[in-house]
């Protein structure tokens, strides 16, 4: 992994007394307080490594950066006249970089200097409750100080990767996503334990990377969106060359003398690679933030209600993939704006609009959740699936349509294959769920959450007519296949 700048600052903070103390400077802590400053409040924020945190340096930017370049070459080998200016495959080593800069070398000092210019307050160093309100702060060289919040303690920690429990796994000393996204080669032979989204986008990476890729997971690939989804991103990586075992979990794993790794897989097969990514899930970052002084257990998720307030503690939130609610960096975005300002309103004595859909809640937490998963083909999804609707008990109709039947899905590239289901609430006549798969599908997907959350009447989108020819059209060919009233 590459050295870390953190940008200098002072360690601690010029004050022992905040409005509100952030507990984590990534995405979701900034936009808390920043919020929170917007709404009149003193914010101070802790980090312990760089402010920006895992989406940025080791998460969301650095592996659509790996992903974009074997996208492109996709793309053009889609479109004659294209195809023939393309000679090769990705430079991997120009991939690499382009990586670093997206990564911005893994020095935070833009993310320092925007910290500045909003007028939050930035202590380096590890955070920890000390009771109510209290936070104590551990400087590198091991020097403490204590700070008070007036009014709230935001904790914005985020989640790590989580170990299942294999034979000799840890002591194999496998890579995560941190890895993985940060590494300074290309694996020749890339064993991936996991088929959900980290390890469908790094199997997708380095195979068009160069890497010999062999993805297991204990199931299908991609288990929380429709089936068709997973099935047609196992398709597209096996055509690509990479091995794809499902339904399989390695017995045992070790490292090698030679720094090879082993894995022995149900039946006796050994498999050897050079690199093993283990992406089986994620685990609340929670171990070693002093919980157990609040009466809260260190190491679990904390539950919050939909204005991100920690059950039992009125001071106390909990916001991005700490609460479990939805491990999305847009997501946690969202909730954190919800928070800031609830603090800041709370602080100040405001009203606080806590209602369904209100200013101070993230309702979309619950059944609109979006996401866009970069593999090839996109998966692109928001709502229920069919699966889920059906066990909330509403009476729903799906619709499918075939992408490649779209006159825009002709003109965008040769044999385009892809599927679109819309999942219809029949009592209420509104969409509750769309799932896309295909090339470039996730720039359609925002539409679909608009309806969702908006409740559009199917009988009002059939105003909402889409250009001609793009794929958005697919929109008048689901609505044709659910009907007129």
């Amino acid at each position: 992994m590459p050295a870390l700048t953190a940008t200098a600052t002072t360690d601690f903070p010029p004050s022992d007394t905040y409005d509100l103390v952030v507990i984590g400077a990534g995405a979701v802590g900034e936009n808390v307080a920043d919020r929170a400053v917007q709404g009149g409040l003193s914010v101070l924020i802790v980090e312990s490594e760089l402010v920006g945190g895992e989406c940025s340096y080791w998460a969301c930017m650095p592996s659509k950066a790996l992903l974009r370049a074997g996208s492109v070459l996709r793309a053009a080998h889609a479109v004659a006249g294209a195809r023939a200016a393309i000679t090769g495959s990705p430079d991997a080593g120009a991939v690499l970089d382009r990586r670093d800069e997206v990564a911005a070398h893994w020095d935070d000092a833009g993310q320092v200097r925007w910290l500045q210019k909003a007028g939050i307050a930035l202590a380096r160093g590890t955070a920890r409750l000390d009771g109510e309100r209290r936070v104590v702060i551990t400087a590198a060289d091991g020097s403490t100080r204590a700070v008070t919040a007036t009014h709230a303690v935001a904790i914005c920690t985020g989640s790590r990767a989580a170990m299942p429990p294999i034979d000799g796994l840890a002591a194999a000393r496998p890579w995560t996503s941190r890895e993985i996204t940060s590494t300074e080669h290309v694996p020749a032979r890339l064993a991936i334990i996991g088929g959900g989204v980290v390890g469908c986008e790094m199997a997708t990476a380095f195979t068009s990377l160069g890497s010999r890729v062999t993805l297991l997971a204990r199931s299908g690939l991609l288990a929380e969106v429709e089936p068709f989804a997973g099935e047609a991103v196992a398709a597209q990586l096996r055509d690509d060359g990479a091995e794809v075992l499902l339904g399989t979990t390695p017995e045992r794993v070790d490292r090698r003398d030679d720094g090879t790794v082993a894995l022995t897989l149900p039946g006796g097969r050994v498999l050897e690679v050079d690199e093993l990514v283990v992406a089986t899930g994620r685990a609340a970052a929670t171990d070693d933030l002093g919980l157990e002084t609040i009466g809260l257990e260190p190491g679990r998720w904390l539950e919050v209600d939909d204005t991100l307030r920690v059950h039992g503690h009125d001071w106390l939130y909990a916001v991005g993939d700490v609460n479990r609610r939805a491990l999305l960096t847009h997501q946690g975005k969202y909730q954190a704006r919800a928070a800031g300002d609830v603090i800041a309103a709370r602080a100040s004595g405001a009203s606080v609009d806590d209602a369904p859909w209100g200013a101070h809640v993230a309702t979309a937490d619950h059944d609109a959740v979006p996401q866009v998963t970069f593999t090839s083909p996109e998966v692109a999804s928001v709502g229920l699936t069919a699966a889920a609707a059906e066990k909330r008990g509403l009476r729903t109709r799906v619709v499918d349509y075939e992408l490649g039947w779209l006159a825009g899905a002709t003109v965008h590239g040769e044999d385009y294959r892809g599927t679109a289901r819309m999942v219809v609430d029949e009592d209420d006549r509104v969409i509750v769920g769309f799932t896309l798969v295909g090339v470039d599908v996730g720039e359609l997907l925002h539409a679909a959450t608009i309806a969702i959350v908006g409740r559009v009447p199917l009988d009002r989108l059939w105003h909402a007519v889409p250009s001609y020819p793009t794929l958005s059209e697919v929109w008048l060919r689901l609505l044709e296949g659910f009907g007129r009233p």
